[in-house]
């Protein structure tokens, strides 16, 4: 479409050149461009991701990912005729640098999305922003739900596409007696606020609870309360750098999957390439994605990125093609708004409007089937759990038959209802940006 006006307009102007083009001048104006369009006409996209710091480990490849996606559609043509400019912002695993990273994104860049994020932290630092200035945030990764922001769409796994299935399968599997370790921020404490509770259903019994600070990784102590109280298993949420040193300090503390399996949310490929293989055989991963799924589209998938000049994490993991799944989405979603309001109709909100209820078919999406909830943009989602084999991959172990809606509010139905306008409560108020 933005094609053949362009055509349109030179045709026209070649054609009336002695009066000035007085014809291109008002189709010009009439069609006015969005402001999210730059003047070279490209469109430009955030990725805000730690490229330093603790949380690099993993955010970095998703920034690769987003590169490869942008130097695939640019090379194709773009999205609906407009190249992508990527602007890379470096979070270095800090707070406040994320504020400031959307910030100058979009007040100074003028992006009309922004690509970013792992830890809850990181969600919750920008998301504040997002709103006040009626931005898009895609978030590409597992989170606690318990949230109804109107300004982001998600591509991962809530508790009840998590850890629902995965407590059960570790207490059929290993044993009813659970210690819980996590990093200390908001996402393992709600996670596993969600796990004690399906671990009462299964009537489990969680022996012990503790947390570690982002970054540090000192884990004797709680190894050593973990010899003491004798579980059946761990579960872990620990994530980045800490996660690093929590499987080294397993080693050391002379555990072995044999006689004390962990269950993870979070341990990914990368984290296992990293360590060496020998760190995460026997041990267990709950998610959507392993880069070892057998479909045509995950081959096509890993193949291309790990060949291409961003593959020099020489894996994929969960977050890296949730990642992918975003850009997916965003280009559809500018599809659908130029096809149904024109050009000029591009901006963040129009974009979230329209990604109500998207999907990607088993031909795009690497995982199989998905779709964004019409009413709060989560994603459908088929859960899986896999054991990490010798290799450092992951071996299919569960599957879900159906995809599963995700519900933000599981443990708290009292809370009300997330739909696309805000939190709807029982009492029948509305409240925005519900956190």
């Amino acid at each position: 479409m933005a094609i053949n006006r362009r055509y349109f307009l030179q045709a026209s102007c070649a054609a009336s050149s002695i009066l000035g083009c007085p014809l291109a001048s008002s189709l010009s104006q009439a069609a006015s461009r969005s402001p999210w369009v730059t003047k070279h006409g490209t469109i430009k996209i955030g990725l805000l991701w730690s490229l330093t710091g603790h949380l690099s480990v993993i955010e970095k490849p998703s920034r690769d990912v987003g590169l490869f996606w942008v130097d695939e559609v640019n090379k194709n043509g773009g999205i609906a005729g407009f190249k992508i400019e990527p602007v890379v912002i470096d979070a270095k695993s800090d707070m406040k640098t994320y504020r400031q990273g959307i910030h100058d994104l979009m007040l100074k860049e003028t992006v009309l999305a922004t690509f970013g994020g792992y830890t809850s932290a990181s969600r919750r630092a920008v998301m504040p922003l997002v709103t006040l200035n009626n931005g898009l945030f895609y978030y590409p990764t597992c989170y606690e739900g318990r949230e109804c922001w109107q300004h982001i769409i998600c591509t991962g796994p809530i508790a009840n596409q998590h850890s629902y299935d995965l407590i059960p399968y570790m207490v059929n599997n290993f044993g009813p007696r659970a210690y819980f370790i996590g990093s200390n921020y908001v996402w393992p404490r709600e996670s596993n606020r969600n796990a004690k509770q399906w671990l009462e259903n299964v009537d489990g019994e969680l022996v012990g609870e503790s947390y570690m600070p982002l970054g540090l990784g000192d884990f004797d102590p709680i190894f050593k309360n973990v010899k003491k109280l004798q579980p059946d298993w761990i579960f872990s949420t620990v994530v980045g750098d800490s996660d690093l040193l929590l499987r080294k300090n397993y080693i050391k503390a002379g555990f072995s999957p044999e006689k004390l399996p962990t269950a993870s949310l979070t341990t990914s490929e990368m984290e296992v390439k990293l360590m060496g293989a020998e760190y995460g055989e026997g041990h267990i991963l709950s998610a959507p994605y392993f880069q070892s799924l057998e479909n045509k589209t995950n081959h096509r998938f890993v193949s291309e990125f790990l060949n291409s000049q961003y593959g020099k994490s020489g894996v994929t993991h969960f977050n890296m093609e949730e990642t992918y799944l975003t850009f997916l989405y965003f280009k559809k979603a500018i599809e659908r708004v130029v096809k149904e309001e024109g050009e000029s109709a591009i901006s963040p909100m129009k974009l979230r409007q329209y990604s109500a209820g998207l999907e990607l078919t088993d031909h795009e999406s690497p995982e199989g089937t998905v779709r964004i909830h019409t009413q709060n943009f989560n994603s459908w989602l088929t859960p899986k759990i896999g054991r990490f084999d010798a290799n450092g991959q992951v071996d299919l172990l569960f599957k879900q038959n159906q995809l599963i809606p995700p519900n933000p509010y599981v443990l708290y139905p009292q809370r009300g209802e997330c739909v696309a306008n805000g939190l709807h409560l029982p009492n029948g108020k509305l409240i925005k940006a519900a956190s």
